[in-house]
Order: C-alpha cells, then sequence, then structure tokens
C-alpha cells in the first residue's frame, strides 16, 4: 500500500465522518461521537422515531440500519449517499468548525485495500483501548469514542488522552498517542503536545497496550 493512496483514502474517509455520519447523528440527537464498526467506523445505534437506525462506513460503502434492515451503497457522492440514508449532507454547524471540505456532486475516492487497512487499525485501536479501561476502571474512564473533527478513536482516563489516529497533516500515517492535559517532560515524550508511536510499531493489540500502559504511568496516571 502506498503513503499516497492511504493518505487520500484517509482524507475520504475522515470527510464522510464529518459531513455525513456526523452531521447527521448531531441534527437528530446533539451528539457528534462515533463508534469503531465492522469494516471501519459509524455512528452509535439510536431510535428515531420508534425505529433503530445506523448509518456506518463499510470498506467503499455506507450502510444503513433501519429498523432490522441494513442496506449498503457504494461510495459515490456525498449527496447521493445522504439521499440514500435519509440524511440532510453537511457537517454539524454548531458543534466545531470542518477540517474537511466535501462538495456534494463530487464523487469520493476511497481504495478499498487502503479502507480495509484503515479499518483494521480502527478495529486494533478499539480493543487494545477497551482493555486499558477494563484496567483502570476505578479512574471512570470516558467511553471510546472516534471523534469526527480530528478523525481518532480516543479516551480519557484520570486527565489523560490516549487513543489512534489514521494520520494528520503532521504524521502521514497512522499512529497512536498519549496527550496529558498538563504537559510532561522526559525521554518518553516526543511530542511537543504528548507522545506518539507509528501503528509500525505497535502491529498487535499487546504492544499498543504496552505503549498506553506505559504513557498512563510516565504520566502519573496508572500506579
Amino acid at each position: 500500500m502506498d503513503l499516497e493512496t492511504l493518505v487520500a483514502t484517509r482524507q475520504s474517509l475522515h470527510a464522510l465522518a464529518e459531513h455525513l455520519l456526523a452531521g447527521d447523528l448531531s441534527r437528530r440527537t446533539g451528539k457528534i461521537g462515533l463508534r469503531v464498526t465492522p469494516g471501519g467506523f459509524g455512528q452509535p445505534e439510536i431510535f428515531d422515531d420508534g425505529e433503530r437506525r445506523r448509518i456506518r462506513v463499510d470498506g467503499a460503502n455506507v450502510a444503513v440500519l433501519h429498523g432490522d434492515i441494513e442496506r449498503w451503497h457504494p461510495v459515490t457522492t456525498g449527496s447521493a449517499l445522504a439521499a440514500f440514508a435519509d440524511a440532510e449532507f453537511g457537517a454539524p454547524a454548531d458543534s466545531y468548525e470542518p477540517e474537511t471540505s466535501l462538495v456534494g456532486d463530487v464523487p469520493v475516492e476511497i481504495d478499498p485495500e487502503a479502507a480495509l487497512q484503515l479499518s483494521r487499525w480502527f478495529g486494533l485501536v478499539n480493543q487494545a483501548l477497551e482493555q486499558v479501561r477494563r484496567h483502570h476502571a476505578a479512574e471512570e474512564p470516558t467511553l471510546v469514542q472516534l471523534w469526527p473533527e480530528h478523525f481518532d478513536v480516543a479516551c480519557t482516563i484520570a486527565e489523560v488522552n490516549i487513543g489512534g489516529s489514521p494520520g494528520d497533516a503532521d504524521h502521514p500515517e497512522p499512529y497512536l498517542y498519549v496527550g496529558p492535559w498538563t504537559l510532561r517532560t522526559g525521554t518518553f515524550w516526543n511530542e511537543s503536545w504528548g507522545a506518539s508511536v507509528s501503528w509500525r510499531d505497535v502491529p498487535e493489540v499487546a504492544s499498543a497496550v504496552a505503549f498506553l500502559e506505559e504513557g498512563l504511568r510516565q504520566a502519573g496516571g496508572a500506579p
């Protein structure tokens, strides 16, 4: 998988998160937090007019749950997908300034292999975070959510943000991170805001958990 394709697909998925999933969820519930779901990410399941509802991205497709029926549609344009999902196209108006732009009638380009790689990364991060949350249950960790504006999967434990990103302007490839609310000093902290490690160095859940736990320990938020 070449980096250019991975980045382009990540940017397209980020745009769908902001302009389709989060926008629709915000207008229906007032919330924007998404979840890791099979094949990628999606809204938490909600009840709308008494019926189960959820929009999620599954590889290079969008899947819409209504009641007990789920339908799939290939990713085409934002407007077509919004019509398929019975959703209003556009990012949440009052929650945050979107990081991406998406023109409704312009095709959204997603490489299926790149989407698969990123969905596997989200799954690994989600599993690692849930393991760490269970270990720190006494510290009342927040839920693991995928935040559409940053497009990262994260939670907070003892005033330390921990999570994983599929990449951003400063990090072309996916990475894990630890971000204390109060900055720490020392060799572990290799970012201006905390610490990160490339996905290449945490290829399985166990190594991801080890990094996150060390970050909490270094931040003073773990025994």
